[in-house]
């Protein structure tokens, strides 16, 4: 049960003081998720991303130009545009001793200016100063105060991500209401290293992260960050401790076979598998020989060929007399699997079956009994193989496909439909290794760094969205010389807010130009719809797809050799790569162009250039995680953001290495966290949401 102590942080943010309907539903949108609107503890931990110095200048003269500049000033003439030109702005002129500045407003309340600006008054004015025509002028300043009033200006004023209808100085203001609602806890870490490291209490860090003293307490290396730091991945260390002592008890069962499946199998190939596919069967083959549960992650980069190792892992489990399941993330890459795997199956004789939320009526019945009675060896399928009324002969592997789609919740209940069921987990978005071990720590770990022989690297280039034409012309001569074409929108339908490319007005603009041959899937569309779009564009009947990112995992046409991401600045790195590795998957030379709208931000930038330079997964993961931050695995986040996550594996490896050890030790001297201080780590655990440690104590 949660610490009363706890629950002014887990209380709606609509507690707050000024925070009323529509302000919390903007802050829904931007701090909470699906299932419950945002609250307290997730404004606490919406950290600052940066600050303004808003320190004043001792005159104009000494205020710097071409940054923000806080100074004071007697406002000494308004001049009203004139009346030929209703669209030029209003200036106020404000001066001292040392020169003068003018104060610029377009689409100004002239009534309120005259009234908080008369000539005469002296202000304090801050915001950014810069130079036209030789003089010194501020457009809309952000911040016009009364002397009187000064102290309600911070010398540091931290800097927030923001949602539309939260503004900046809402944000402040309640993000410090939030942080005072932290109450003092009782502390968990290890007496000895907090005194070692001079860390102040975490409700302390928390209030001095929210109010800075200074630019570094924000963007630097500071003792309140790395206490705070430290306490998240001791949060997410102890939660792995006990994942992995729940593995270890739960015993395994050997699954051992004779090879010949494999062999039929491998023998069916249409090529040989790499050193590193062969390194990884050997050691899954290891792992489901021994008694033990095997618990592994298989991590390649895109197109490196996990599928096969799944295929013959499944058949070792066949060999024993036993079944598996593949689950895939999607209902596409569920049949995608299903249609490329089963005659590779039938050519060992084994029975494969798809099972999705689709399948009904006598089919879906069928499959069931095929599955209860053992005559079918491997079910495909997504989310549906797990629900109530699937039921097992007997069940040996489990491989979830797409890792980076699930967290530990899935993977620990994955085997609730055999006994002792040996677990796999694929990704194709290739992990650093030192978020290997911060967030995989209950897995062992495989890796395939090589990709099959005759894959041809894929030219990749950005082009502004001016050169449109230029594209289009380009598509134009592709298709004629037999190419296929992916192209991909962020968005399925035309936004009112959002000046970004729609799959379905861009398919109706290629349809102009190209006809029949251009087909459309999104993720909105029906079942049997996307099952007919994809079969024509595999088929070669339409030339260009237009597509979300439902395209993103697993599909594979090894015709299609050119990718173009429109508006490719709103996509994640790991989506970019994902997106690329659709095409190079046959013996055509193959094309990715990245059309951007600028000007790009230094982020957005930085990922076109990575992906310009290199189709290294592994390089390009590090990479992402520089720019984007870690995701949460034990958690439900997955994607990291610099404006909440403070532990960084890349840098804190002391850090790392210091809560692993507290864990482990932890957990060994007091199994429950019934101890004093284990009661205070309780407590953490609550604070940042490690639902899988909290489960596990509660079920003893």
């Amino acid at each position: 049960m949660r610490p009363s102590l706890l629950d002014p942080l887990f209380a709606p943010v609509t507690t707050l003081s000024g925070v009323g309907p529509k302000t919390a539903k903007a802050l829904d949108k931007l701090l909470g998720d699906e299932t419950r609107g945002a609250r307290v503890i997730d404004l606490l931990f919406h950290l600052p991303t940066g600050a303004i110095d808003r320190r004043p200048s001792a005159s104009i003269a000494d205020a710097p130009i071409g940054d923000v500049a806080t100074f004071s000033a007697r406002v000494s003439e308004h001049r009203p545009a004139p009346a030929t030109k209703a669209k030029a702005p209003y200036r106020i002129v404000v001066e001292d001793e040392t020169g003068d500045v003018t104060l610029v407003f377009f689409h100004a309340d002239v009534r309120h200016l005259l009234q908080t600006m008369p000539v005469g008054a002296y202000r304090i004015i801050s915001g950014k100063l810069e130079l036209w025509d030789g003089m010194r002028q501020m457009v809309h300043p952000d911040r016009i105060l009364d002397p009187k009033l000064a102290a309600t200006m911070p010398a540091i004023e931290p800097v927030y991500g923001l949602t539309e209808g939260v503004g900046p100085r809402v944000m402040t203001r309640i993000a410090a209401a939030a942080a005072e609602r932290c109450p003092d806890l009782a502390e968990w870490q290890d007496p000895g290293f907090l005194a070692k490291s001079d860390f102040p209490s975490f409700s302390t860090a928390m209030q001095a992260l929210h109010h800075p003293p200074d630019l570094k307490a924000v963007e630097g290396d500071t003792i309140v960050r790395r206490r705070v730091a430290y306490d998240e991945l001791l949060a997410s260390q102890i939660a792995l401790a006990l994942v992995r002592r729940q593995q270890k008890k739960i015993a395994g069962r050997a699954t051992a076979g004779d090879g010949a499946l494999r062999r039929r199998i491998e023998a069916a190939l249409p090529f040989t598998l790499t050193d590193g596919q062969r390194q990884a069967l050997s050691d899954i083959h290891d792992d489901m020989e021994k008694p033990e549960r095997m618990l592994r992650l298989l991590q390649g980069d895109v197109g490196s060929g996990k599928t096969v190792v799944a295929l013959l892992a499944m058949a070792a489990a066949a060999e024993a007399g036993r079944q598996s399941v593949l689950m895939a993330p999607t209902e596409i890459l569920a049949r995608q699997h299903a249609e490329r795997l089963a005659p590779l199956a039938e050519a060992a004789g084994l029975k494969l079956a798809l099972l999705t939320g689709r399948e009904k009526g006598p089919g879906r019945a069928r499959v069931l009994e095929g599955l209860a009675n053992g005559e079918i060896a491997i079910a495909v399928g997504t989310h549906a193989l797990f629900q109530e009324g699937v039921a097992f002969q007997d069940l040996a592997l489990a491989i979830v496909d797409e890792q980076h789609r699930f967290g530990v919740h899935q993977r620990l209940l994955l085997g609730s439909k055999g006994e002792a069921v040996d677990i796999l987990v694929m990704t194709a978005t290739p992990i650093p290794r030192t978020l290997s071990l911060t967030w995989f720590g209950d897995m062992d770990i495989s890796v395939l760094a090589e990709k099959p022989a005759g894959r041809k690297p894929i030219a990749t280039k950005a082009l502004s969205l001016d050169r449109y034409d230029e594209v289009v012309g380009g598509i134009d001569r592709a298709i004629e010389t037999g190419a296929q074409v992916y192209w991909v929108c962020p968005l399925v339908q035309e936004s009112d807010t959002l000046d970004v490319a729609a799959a379905q007005e861009r398919a109706e603009a290629l349809r102009d130009l190209f006809g029949d041959r251009v087909g459309l899937l999104h993720g909105q569309m029906p079942g049997r719809d996307k099952d007919a779009a994809m079969a024509a564009f595999v088929a070669g009947q339409t030339r260009i797809l237009v597509s979300t990112t439902v395209i993103e995992v697993g599909v594979d046409v090894p015709n299609a050799s050119v990718m173009v991401i429109e508006h490719a600045e709103r996509f994640g790195l790991a989506q970019l790569h994902q997106l690329r590795g659709r095409i190079g998957r046959g013996s055509a030379a193959s094309t990715c162009l990245l059309l951007y709208k600028g000007p790009l931000g230094p982020v957005a930038e930085a990922r076109l250039t990575i992906m310009r330079e290199t189709e290294d997964g592994f390089r390009i993961a590090e990479e992402d995680l520089r720019l984007r931050g870690e995701g949460e695995v034990l958690g439900t986040k997955q994607s990291g953001s610099p404006d909440w996550r403070l532990a960084r594996p890349e840098t804190d490896g002391d850090l790392l290495a210091a809560a692993r050890d507290d864990a482990r030790l932890l957990i060994e001297r007091d199994p429950q966290l019934e101890s004093p201080r284990g009661e205070a780590v309780r407590a953490l655990l609550y604070l940042f949401e490690r639902d899988v440690a909290i489960r596990l104590l509660r079920a003893g």
